[in-house]
C-alpha cells in the first residue's frame, strides 16, 4: 500500500460500490459481552438495501450455537444472511480421524459440539493420533503455559488441527490469548499445524457460497467486500481471496492505532501492507 487511506464516516460511504459483505464477528459486531449496536445497524442497512452478509467467523464451533450466542449478545438476525465458522471447516479434518484417538485442547465441555456425530475418542495426549486445540483452557492462559506439554506432543510427533487460527481476540475490555497462538507456539517448536479457519481459502470459499445463495446469481468478486479487525486473518484472508477490505481498527489494535484519538492513516496502512490487501477504508468501529 503507498499511500494512506481516508477515515470512512461509515459503510454507507462505500455501499454502493459492493453487492456482498464477508464480516468477521468477534471485534466487528460483538466483543464477546454484548453486541455492538452501530456494527449491527449498519450490516442490517447494508442488507434493507439490497445487500448480502456472511458472517465469517473463526469461532471453533459449529454455526447453529454460534448463532444462539449472537442472539444472546443482541445481534439480530436482521443483520445477517448466513454465517460459516472455523468450527464448520475444522469438523471435516477432524473427520479423518473417524475411530481413532484424538486429544483435545480448550474448554472442556463448551467446545463438544465440535465433535458431534464424528465418533473420535477423546484421550489423553499419550494415547491420541491428533492434537485439537479449540482454544485455551482458560481465558487467564498464555501459551508459554502449555510448552512442556506441546514438549510431549512434539515427542510423539502429532499433528495440531487448531479449530480457531485467532492469536487474540477483544473480550469486554481485555484482551485474550486464542487457540492461534498456542498453535503459532506448536509450529515454533517445529510441530505440524493445520488450520482451516480465516485466512486460508477454505472458509472463504464457502462464505462466497453462502452470499451466492443468498443473491440468487453469482457475484464479482471485485463488487465484494471483507471487513475485519485482525491483519493476520481478516486482512490476509481478504488479500488472499482477491476481495477489498474494510478494517475496523478499535478492537485488537485499538491501542497501538489510537483508534479512539488521532489515529494515523499512514500508520494503520503501514500496518496493513504486509497483508497486500487493498484496503477500502478504515474506521475505529463499524457503523452505517
Amino acid at each position: 500500500m503507498t499511500s494512506p487511506l481516508p477515515s470512512i464516516s461509515g459503510l454507507s460511504d462505500l455501499a454502493g460500490r459492493y453487492d456482498a459483505v464477508l464480516s468477521d464477528v468477534w471485534g466487528v459486531v460483538h466483543n464477546g459481552v454484548e453486541a455492538f449496536p452501530s456494527a449491527v445497524e449498519a450490516l442490517a442497512e447494508f442488507r434493507q438495501a439490497g445487500g448480502k452478509v456472511v458472517f465469517i467467523t473463526n469461532a471453533p464451533r459449529p454455526s447453529d450455537p454460534i448463532i444462539e450466542m449472537l442472539d444472546r449478545l443482541g445481534v439480530h438476525r436482521q443483520a445477517y444472511d448466513a454465517i460459516v465458522s472455523s468450527g464448520d471447516a475444522t469438523r471435516v479434518m477432524i473427520a479423518k480421524y473417524r475411530g481413532r484417538a484424538i486429544h483435545h485442547v480448550g474448554p472442556a465441555t463448551e467446545d463438544d459440539l465440535l465433535y458431534e456425530g464424528l465418533d473420535v475418542r477423546r484421550t489423553g495426549a499419550d494415547e491420541a493420533e491428533v492434537v485439537v486445540v479449540t482454544d485455551l483452557d482458560t481465558d487467564d492462559d498464555t501459551p508459554e503455559m502449555y510448552r512442556e506439554r506441546a514438549k510431549l506432543w512434539l515427542s510423539r510427533k502429532l499433528p495440531m488441527i487448531c479449530a480457531n487460527p485467532d492469536r487474540v481476540v477483544e473480550h469486554g475490555d481485555k484482551i485474550i490469548y486464542c487457540g492461534g497462538a498456542l498453535g503459532d507456539l506448536y509450529a515454533a517448536m517445529g510441530g505440524m499445524v493445520l488450520m482451516a479457519g480465516k485466512p486460508y481459502q477454505p472458509i472463504y470459499e464457502e462464505a462466497f457460497r453462502l452470499a451466492e445463495q443468498a443473491a440468487g446469481h453469482p457475484l464479482d468478486k471485485s463488487r465484494v467486500l471483507a471487513i475485519g479487525d485482525s491483519v493476520r486473518t481478516d486482512a490476509t484472508g481478504a488479500a488472499k481471496f482477491g476481495i477489498d477490505l474494510l478494517f475496523v481498527t478499535g478492537s485488537i489494535h485499538a491501542a497501538e492505532l489510537d483508534a479512539f484519538g488521532k489515529p494515523d492513516p499512514q500508520a494503520i496502512a503501514d500496518l496493513v501492507a504486509p497483508s497486500r490487501a487493498h484496503m477500502a477504508g478504515f474506521l475505529p468501529r463499524l457503523s452505517w
